[in-house]
């Protein structure tokens, strides 16, 4: 894949995401590498983060992104070493769609490595800078506004004080996307800037179902709101798949499921919020699960 396999793009055309019309400063074009249909998807949310995060950090970021996928989420971010690969690397690897902005030309990813070679294959290269041209210091501030307005929401997880993330969640909050943080160690450099948005007024979570329930209503909310061709997602085996067949035409609660299986409650509960976050099932009130 090269220069040849570059599409460019323009305000109005078919492929166009309407959400960057509104932003300051919109491009005037997008350069484009890629499956153009992952461009049409929505919902989309960003994650963002420091390039030097912690494992805590790391885990939250591929735990977030493979919830986002599960759900029919588009994962947006910026391909930097660290948060940024890990959110990519997460959606993909559940089988969903994910948007890398650029900093360089899209015939130039920059970093190379394993990550860069998965969007090449599965992905979507999205740059305003043309073909041919390499990364630059400037560029890496500029592309943040992309990233910010072509999600819903912003999810910065791990930065230092002065973080180019940071940047991203001022751009996010002045184009009127919501903005959340995962809280970190009060005393670890990395955590520093999540609390200073926190302070400043992002939004705290914990999980991945706060983010989207702040955004859509609920994981269900969000699948409905997608857009586009469907990603295919793994089909479901082993457990899952057993508890999906008891749930044909049924409800029941999670002691029930693991009666019939003859499996452990533990192991039950945690295949539903699987399931749950995938949008494949929901919950009733008293407990109980229903097919979605």
């Amino acid at each position: 894949m090269g220069v040849s396999d570059s599409v460019r793009i323009a305000p109005g055309s078919a492929s166009w995401p309407r959400c960057l019309d509104t932003i300051e400063a919109a491009p005037e074009g997008l350069w484009v590498r890629g499956p153009l249909a992952v461009l049409r998807r929505e919902p989309r949310i960003a994650i963002v983060g420091t390039r030097s995060p912690t494992p805590y950090g790391e885990g939250q970021a591929l735990r977030f992104a493979r919830a986002f996928a599960r759900a029919g989420i588009v994962v947006v971010s910026g391909l930097a070493r660290g948060i940024d690969q890990a959110a990519h690397r997460g959606a993909l690897e559940s089988g969903g769609d994910s948007i890398a902005v650029l900093g360089s030309g899209v015939d130039r990813p920059w970093p190379a490595g394993p990550v860069t070679d998965a969007l090449l294959s599965s992905g979507l290269l999205v740059s305003e800078f043309p073909p041919g041209m390499g990364p630059r210091r400037h560029h890496f501030p500029l592309r943040n506004r992309i990233i910010s307005g072509l999600a819903a929401g912003v999810l910065v997880v791990e930065a230092a004080w002065a973080s180019g993330s940071l940047i991203t969640a001022r751009w996010a909050v002045d184009q009127g996307r919501t903005v959340f943080a995962i809280p970190g160690r009060v005393d670890h450099p990395m955590a520093r800037g999540t609390l200073r948005l926190i302070r400043e007024g992002a939004t705290p979570v914990e999980s991945p179902e706060q983010v989207l329930e702040d955004l859509f209503g609920s994981v269900a909310a969000a699948l409905a709101a997608r857009t586009g061709p469907a990603p295919k997602g793994p089909t479901p085996k082993g457990l899952a798949a057993e508890i999906l067949a008891a749930l044909e035409g049924e409800t029941a609660s999670a002691d029930d499921l693991a009666r019939q299986l003859g499996r452990p409650v533990a192991r039950v509960l945690a295949e539903l919020v699987e399931l749950e976050l995938a949008g494949a099932i929901a919950r009733c009130p008293g407990g109980l699960y229903r097919r979605a």
